[in-house]
């Protein structure tokens, strides 16, 4: 086996993780990161205090480990992207988040083009993923440099190499999904025609070496944080899915070596590539789920995300709450929707709305798994769900009871980089079956719905009928 350092490089935080060769979790060093939100709908990281925190967390884990790292792996936030300057490493702007929307008008002037695009790469027309950021930045901060996603710029600080990897690559909108390249017609579109590009690699390539957290070490194993969280939770067969609750909160199924082109307003994606062959998903997106959470601290309805389940009222009282803080993503994707509550009386106290929040972001991710059955032809029988919002029982209940199907806890908060950590061992021994280099593992609690089939349906309606309502 092999000892890894795997890197989660999240919205919110840089999580290390040092796994042994048994596959025990050896340490953990995490470093908190906070975007800056800004007016229009702007969302940044400073590049410098990201790369600051994935060195930190990884040279802290390595330390408390004290074993010799063979390999460094890095799961990434997918559609986040800067400028910089490929011969110096240099930052020549700031990091343009996934969540950011100011590259809505991009997208709005190319919408006789959003037929193409979605037949190409599998993606709808939306400022979430990496293209219309990519051309924004262009049109409003600089033409220097390159501009690339952010794991190509931290795979340049450790490495020295220009890549990037097939799952993230397939985030972009200039991805060709069957063929796993760039397209230069797509490209072009986008005015990105001229831009010097990473190379694509799969997901259990080797990148290149590294001594940024000690003795020198192979880098490689790298994929998407929310595909890296698929591996780890096992969904190796088609129709296996898995909702990671971060940020944001990610559905994710697994469609085998069918690259669908979904008709539910999904997106399909590279899940992996590895020996030799791609695997794909269809995915969905709740744009706001431990941020709408962060959003009642700020309210003061909560003191912290602990308080959820103390706080949150056993019933609603009718209050709906569509918690489209940062726009509606799929099947609705308009960025411009907004946040509402309905159904409030004199009555209606904080607990009502904290119970409100967490049933719609559980709605949310109901919706994007009706969406799926579409496309799959079939409904999911099981979901697997990790992060950190899988401590609230009131919204992991929700999930079950809305979704109709049995709720399974990963027993870790560390899948994805676990994930990433299973494709850099097959990095390392190319013959290795994906299935065994994953952590076996058993739910730490599994969650029955508990509502009758008539309540879930006549509340899906109701909070269907508000969302639809925004739109």
């Amino acid at each position: 086996m092999t000892t890894v350092l795997a890197i989660d490089q999240g919205t919110s935080g840089t999580k290390a993780v040092v796994v042994g060769e048994a596959g025990d979790v050896l340490a953990l060093s995490e470093v908190s990161i906070r975007p800056t939100y800004l007016p229009g709908g702007g969302v940044e990281h400073d590049p410098q205090a990201l790369l600051d925190s994935v060195l930190r967390a990884g040279r802290v884990a390595v330390n408390q480990a004290r074993v010799d790292i063979d390999i460094v792996t890095i799961a990434n936030q997918g559609e986040t992207v800067l400028a910089w300057d490929p011969d110096t490493g240099t930052p020549l702007s700031n990091m343009i988040v996934w969540q950011d929307r100011r590259s809505e008008s991009i997208c709005a002037g190319l919408k006789d083009h959003a037929g193409d695009i979605a037949a190409r790469t599998g993606l709808v027309l939306d400022p979430y993923f990496s293209a219309p950021k990519q051309a924004w930045i262009r049109q409003n901060v600089t033409d220097e440099g390159v501009v690339t996603t952010s794991d190509s710029w931290l795979l340049h600080q450790l490495t020295g190499e220009f890549v990037t990897d097939a799952s993230t690559a397939s985030r972009s909108l200039v991805m060709d999904l069957d063929t796993v390249a760039w397209d230069r017609e797509l490209l072009d579109i986008f005015a990105l025609g001229e831009e010097r590009l990473p190379t694509i690699l799969a997901c259990d390539d080797l990148a290149g070496t590294t001594t940024a957290f000690g003795s020198t070490a192979v880098v490689g194993g790298l994929i998407v944080d929310q595909q890296a969280a698929l591996v780890a939770q096992a969904c190796l067969q088609p129709g296996e899915a898995k909702c990671t609750f971060g940020t944001g909160a990610f559905l994710l199924a697994n469609t085998g070596r069918n690259a669908v082109r979904s008709s539910a307003s999904l997106s399909s994606s590279v899940a992996w590539q590895q020996g030799g062959r791609s695997t794909y998903c269809l995915d969905g997106q709740v744009y706001t789920a431990a941020s709408a959470v962060q959003w009642l601290e700020k309210l003061t309805f909560i003191d912290t995300a602990a308080d959820m389940d103390h706080v949150a009222a056993d019933d609603s009282h009718g209050v709906l709450c569509v918690p489209a803080l940062a726009g509606l993503a799929a099947p609705w994707w308009r960025p411009d929707a907004t946040a509402t509550f309905t159904g409030m009386t004199l009555s209606t106290g904080s607990e009502h709305l904290v119970r409100a929040v967490l049933e719609g972001i559980a709605a949310q991710v109901a919706e994007l798994a009706r969406a799926m059955t579409t496309d799959l032809g079939q409904p999911l029988q099981r979901l697997r769900v990790d992060g950190g919002l899988t401590q609230s029982r009131v919204l992991m209940q929700a999930v079950a009871d809305l979704m109709r199907i049995p709720v399974d806890v990963y027993p870790s908060q560390h899948a994805t980089p676990l994930g990433a950590a299973a494709l850099a061992r097959c990095a390392m021994k190319k013959d290795l079956a994906l299935e065994d280099a994953i952590i076996s593992w058993a739910p730490s609690h599994t969650y029955e719905p508990r509502w009758s089939d008539s309540r879930a349906e006549e509340f899906s309606a109701r909070w269907r009928a508000a969302a639809d309502a925004l739109t």
